[in-house]
């Protein structure tokens, strides 16, 4: 069980989350919506672990992946090596069928620039799943993507999350998306921002 309890996050003299709290269970998706700047990411970032200068705390596992807007590969290293840098213990092997599982069999060997947007956020996916996460947050991963290629990766998104069953925190912009793989629906909103009930 995920535990999330922030009593606040300020930057400067600002406070701009809090209080905010919720437990997401294991195999559940909870999905937060919010305009721009609201903090949503902010708040991922905690959850994540990535930002600890908070007030509050929470109760993540040890298997945590983020898959964020933008693909963040490390663009020197090959398909393969994404993911096996990421994951010390996972075989190229295993690599090699968490490519061919996003569709990118063949594709090993190529690096990101070879590779086109669609790829880079199949990699990206492929990355995150690889470590078969107890906890996966999705920061927007399908903002900027024409209609056929959204569709393309949430039908991917959905497949990954049903097997391997995360405990799986969202953010979007889409009411649709949070509709489609939300178990649970929030929003943040205010200011300082705090969670309501979604629909």
């Amino acid at each position: 069980m995920i535990e999330v309890a922030v009593t606040a996050k300020h930057f400067g003299s600002q406070q701009v989350l809090g209080p905010i709290s919720f437990r997401i269970a294991p195999g559940e998706t909870l999905a937060v919506t919010g305009p721009s700047g609201i903090g949503k990411t902010t708040l991922l970032r905690i959850v994540a672990g990535l930002d600890r200068r908070f007030e509050g705390r929470v109760d993540r596992p040890s298997r945590v992946a983020m898959v964020f807007q933008e693909p963040v590969l490390l663009p020197w290293r090959s398909a393969l090596a994404n993911l096996t840098l990421m994951h010390p213990g996972l075989t190229a092997g295993a690599a090699g069928e968490m490519l061919a599982e996003v569709g990118l069999a063949g594709k090993a060997d190529h690096f990101p620039g070879q590779l086109s947007l669609g790829q880079q956020r199949r990699l990206a996916l492929a990355r995150a799943f690889a470590g078969q996460p107890e906890l996966l947050v999705l920061d927007e991963p399908f903002v900027s993507l024409d209609a056929a290629l959204a569709e393309t990766m949430l039908a991917l998104t959905e497949a990954l999350i049903a097997r391997l069953r995360p405990a799986v925190l969202l953010v979007t912009h889409s009411p649709a998306e949070a509709a489609r793989l939300g178990d649970r629906r929030m929003r943040l909103s205010g200011s300082p921002a705090r969670l309501e009930p979604g629909t």
